[in-house]
Order: C-alpha cells, then structure tokens, then sequence
C-alpha cells in the first residue's frame, strides 16, 4: 500500500497537520493536546483499515488479470459490494469473456484452416499423380494414336487443375472480404446465356438436352460476372450427373417477394444423408466414382449468399436433382 506515491504523500500531510493541531492543542492545555493525538490515531487507524481493505480487493483484481493473461481455465472475479470496484470487476469479467469467445474462434479458424490445407494438398496431388502416370505411359508409347489420346487426358487433368486453382483462388478472396460486388439490374436470361457459353459444346458432345423457360424482362440486382460463375458451377455439377444423354430445365418465377431460379436435371439425384453437406467445400458424398473436387457449390453458395440470396438442393419426386436460387426483393 506504501508503495504508492499518493499514500505517502497524503501521510506525510497528515502528520505535518496532525503536529500543528496537536502543537496547538497543547499549548491550550495538555488535555486538548492529548485529544487532538488520540483523534488523529483513530483516524490513521480507520483510514488504514478501509484503505487496505481497498488495496486488498486491487490485488485480488489484479491476480485474477494475471491468470487471464496465463490462459487458466477456471476464473473467479471475487464479489464486491456495489462501487467502482464491482463496476471494474464487471468490466473485467465482460473482457474475459470476450477474450475467450475470441480464442475459441481462433482455435477453430487456425483447425479448418489446417484441414482445408489438407484438402487442398490432397485435391492437387490427386491430378498430379495422374499426370505423372500418363507421362511414364508417354515415354515408353510408340503407337502415336496412344500418345495422342494420353497427350489429350494430359491436357485435360491441367485444365481441371487450373479450373480447381482458380476457384481456391476465388474462394480465398471472397473469405478476406477483398472482393467488392457490384450492385446492377442484370436480366435472368443473360445471367443464364453467360453462364451457358462455356458449357455448350461439352453438352453437345454429351448430347445433354436443354429446355429453358426464362422470361425476358425478370431482373434481379447484383454483379453480373460473379452471379455467372455461380449459375455455371450449378450447371457444370447437373452436367456430371446426368452424364450422356441427360436433361437439363432451367426455369423462373417472379413474385412479389422474390424471384427464383430453378435449375434441376434428370440423374440419379443426391443421397439424402448428403444433402445436408452438398456445399460444404470438398464434399464429395458416399460416391467416390464424382469427377468433381468439392468447391463449385460451395463457391456458388457463397457468391450467392454474400449478395443476399439464398441456394438450396433437393430431389425431385419424379427423379433427379433439383436447385433453387432465391433472390428477395
């Protein structure tokens, strides 16, 4: 307690004033000197007791920051009567608790960063040995019609490891909030034409039917590239289910609360215990015959949802799977 300045200071003026009145008091008559030096005792004594009894709870405060910052688990802010010191007390166990919901959210961060690295690592090593087989295949091929056919697979593997970077890399920017949406009335039919271009000649060559019921005057607002990108990675995912000679329907409805874009095919739909991960990233469900790594619905859920709109999967009644996009107004 003597350790702070201010405490000494005010003893020291306490004795200097304890001296002059005692001084006077004694000068008046021996019992009024004795009065004021008993007076002044009791009331060292009394400050002392409350002033340590302060000092007590001060140091208990301040223990108890100690094993905050020594990440116990279990901490108890001891009670005090209401004053500036429960006020403190309180602020402190607010601040605890803060911290801890901060590191638990941390903990859980730096966890599904490590598996997504995991993910990641697996998913570009999985083409990679690919490649490295069709090159050891190249070298000892003397038929040049094989080696053309490993020279188009080899291409092909390259082009799903650029596609499978790019999306990571989009991934990645949406998650650090660098990515700064534009806000725009874009129709739905180019929305869907945008995203269609890339994916018409592997649906010729699959002979995938297209049926498309989009009116031409339903808009909805949001950026226009990244909207694309998402209607397209529903495609390409109906696309791979369906496989040769399926069928793809595309659809809208406009009402008064929303606007909603159906996109569903005629594949062997989705297991339900799968439907709940279907946009996890690198969900792959029970089928481990699925070309794909996981990340297109995922991307598109998230473009989605950062714009306000919701996506959702399910199956058909009469076959197939079936997405909604939902856009409220």
């Amino acid at each position: 307690m003597f350790r702070n300045k201010e405490i000494r200071q005010f003893a020291g003026v306490l004795a200097v004033i304890t001296l002059i009145f005692a001084g006077a008091g004694f000068a008046v008559s021996t019992a009024a000197g004795r009065l004021v030096l008993a007076s002044a005792a009791m009331f060292d004594l009394a400050f002392l007791f409350f002033t340590r009894a302060r000092y007590q709870s001060i140091a208990r405060i301040s223990d108890q920051i100690n094993r905050i910052l020594h990440n116990e688990d279990h901490l108890y802010i001891y009670d005090s009567e209401e004053g500036e010191l429960s006020i403190l007390q309180s602020e402190i166990m607010k601040m605890t608790l803060r911290i801890r919901e901060q590191n638990t959210r941390l903990k859980n961060e730096k966890e599904r960063l490590a598996d997504s690295l995991a993910d990641i690592a697996h998913q570009l090593r999985t083409p990679l040995t690919s490649i490295n087989l069709v090159l050891s295949l190249l070298e000892d091929c003397p038929d040049i019609r094989r080696r053309r056919e490993l020279l188009r697979e080899t291409e092909e593997l390259l082009v799903r490891m650029d596609w499978l970077i790019t999306s990571l890399l989009k991934l990645s920017r949406l998650d650090a909030g660098i990515v700064e949406f534009q806000c725009e009335k874009v129709t739905v039919r180019r929305l869907i034409r945008e995203a269609l271009q890339p994916l018409l000649i592997p649906m010729e060559l699959h002979d995938i039917r297209l049926r498309s019921e989009l009116p031409e005057d339903v808009r909805i607002d949001g950026d226009p590239g990244w909207l694309s990108e998402a209607f397209q990675n529903v495609l390409k995912n109906c696309m791979e289910s369906v496989g040769n000679h399926g069928q793809i329907e595309i659809a809208c409805e406009d009402t008064l609360l929303y606007t909603e874009i159906t996109i569903c095919d005629d594949g062997p739909g989705v297991e339900q215990e799968d439907l709940a991960g279907l946009f996890e990233r690198f969900y792959r469900g029970k089928n481990s015959k699925t070309a794909g790594y996981g990340i297109g619905l995922a991307l598109c859920r998230t473009i989605i949802t950062r714009q306000g709109g919701t996506v959702t999967a399910a199956n058909r009644p009469e076959g197939g799977a079936v997405f909604r996009i939902r856009f409220p107004k």
